[in-house]
């Protein structure tokens, strides 16, 4: 039986292909054990770094909450991410507050963003910047920040960069990011140029095709899912070091507590998908309190050896979450809207800004992405909506959605 990918979707849900199985309460917790710890590190490409399967992400670090980073490390978490834009600079220095005299304990990644016409001195200015803040001499996996544009890895001054901060000990090991359109075409031309030695990828179960493949069995819509495990297993091939984040699927977690029964949680459930992928070498994701890193870190070591193995309690959260959320969630790295807009919105990133919005809830943030796009979506609030009506395979109302969020954001 084959049916189209948007039809099934829209008229089906991932969720009704299966009964929803046990009881379910409004009361139910999930596993949070105050003394949740890293329970594996796992080798990071040809870096060789151990990194802890589940890191810190800290874009959504800000001043005061050293108290997080410093709980982290103590629970065994040595890789953290940041950049020098996340909180204009706030999260670089509350890591370097958190971790100064521990630089020993720790492996540290940032990020800048470096366009196609960036100059060498502007680059090695925004690392210079980054250090100080970080209170470090050197940062041990360096990033071109959320890449959308081949041109942006071409540019020469780059590979420069690169090599005078390498030759200076200002770095140790390059990178890049990516999270939103184009991001396979950039994927495969890093790889292919052996440009990288690690990646940071956002990954997660909603837009795996084995997740579907799983439940749908007979049904042919699959391979219209973005192309993404093909590049992580071609890195895989090269040795270079995969990340994985945005593996929460927009990260809502308080609409699947009714759902969880004790001792498993929604967000464990879609860390041990990921982490048994075998390309991918470990995951980062924000941890904003204390109840999050002791509910994270009780997935540590937990991955099945692949995910055919997934426990099916697990597995039906994650299709549960996947029916709730299907209807707005773009999907990283789909990019089947791009070009869709003849004003030039950037559909995709536009909606990722949309997600820390109405997701994560986090609209200063949210604010600061936004306002870091190239075009924005003000086109939108005087468009009929009908050249993207059908861009979406996944049955996404993009016009209902892009308008709202500039005038949420802008």
């Amino acid at each position: 039986m084959s049916i189209g990918r948007r039809r099934f979707l829209q008229n089906t849900g991932a969720a009704s292909l299966l009964p929803l199985a046990g009881t379910v309460s409004a009361q139910s917790t999930p596993k949070q054990a105050s003394n949740a710890r890293v329970q594996q590190y796992r080798r990071l490409g040809r870096t060789e770094l151990e990194i802890a399967d589940i890191s810190f992400g800290s874009s959504r670090l800000r001043l005061g909450e050293e108290h997080l980073v410093e709980l982290a490390l103590e629970r065994g978490i040595n890789y953290y991410d940041t950049a020098e834009s996340y909180g204009k600079g706030d999260s670089e220095t509350v890591l370097g507050n958190a971790l100064k005299g521990k630089r020993d304990q720790v492996i540290l990644a940032s990020k800048q963003f470096c366009g196609a016409t960036t100059s060498t001195a502007a680059m090695m200015h925004e690392l210079e910047a980054s250090l100080r803040r970080l209170q470090t001499d050197y940062i041990d996996v360096y990033f071109n920040h959320a890449v959308n544009d081949v041109e942006r890895q071409q540019n020469p001054a780059w590979a420069e960069f690169i090599n005078k901060a390498r030759t200076q000990g200002k770095i140790r090991f390059t990178g890049i990011s990516g999270h939103a359109g184009h991001l396979i075409e950039n994927l495969d031309y890093a790889v292919d140029n052996d440009l990288i030695d690690v990646m940071l990828v956002a990954h997660n179960f909603g837009q795996d095709p084995a997740f579907y493949e799983r439940m749908t069995r007979s049904f042919d819509f699959v391979a219209k899912q973005p192309d993404l495990p093909r590049v992580l297993a071609k890195a895989k091939a090269k040795d270079i070091g995969v990340i994985a984040m945005k593996t929460l699927m927009g990260a809502r977690l308080n609409d699947m507590r009714p759902y969880e029964q004790e001792g498993a949680s929604y967000a464990q459930a879609a860390f041990r998908w990921t982490l048994a992928n075998p390309d991918v070498d470990a995951l980062i994701v924000s941890m904003t309190s204390t109840e999050q890193i002791h509910e994270y870190l009780a997935a540590s070591g937990s991955a099945p050896k692949d995910q055919a193995a997934m426990n099916n309690a697990d597995v039906e959260l994650l299709r549960h979450y996947a029916a709730v959320s299907g209807a707005t969630y773009c999907r990283h790295a789909c990019n089947d809207c791009s070009g869709a807009c003849p004003f030039g919105v950037p559909i995709a990133d536009v909606l990722r800004t949309r997600m820390y919005a109405t997701d994560y809830q986090d609209v200063p943030f949210a604010q600061a992405e936004y306002a870091q796009l190239a075009g924005d979506a003000s086109p939108c609030l005087s468009c009929s909506g009908e050249p993207c009506a059908n861009a979406c395979s996944h049955g996404l109302n993009i016009a209902e959605l892009c308008a709202p969020t500039h005038r949420m954001l802008a």
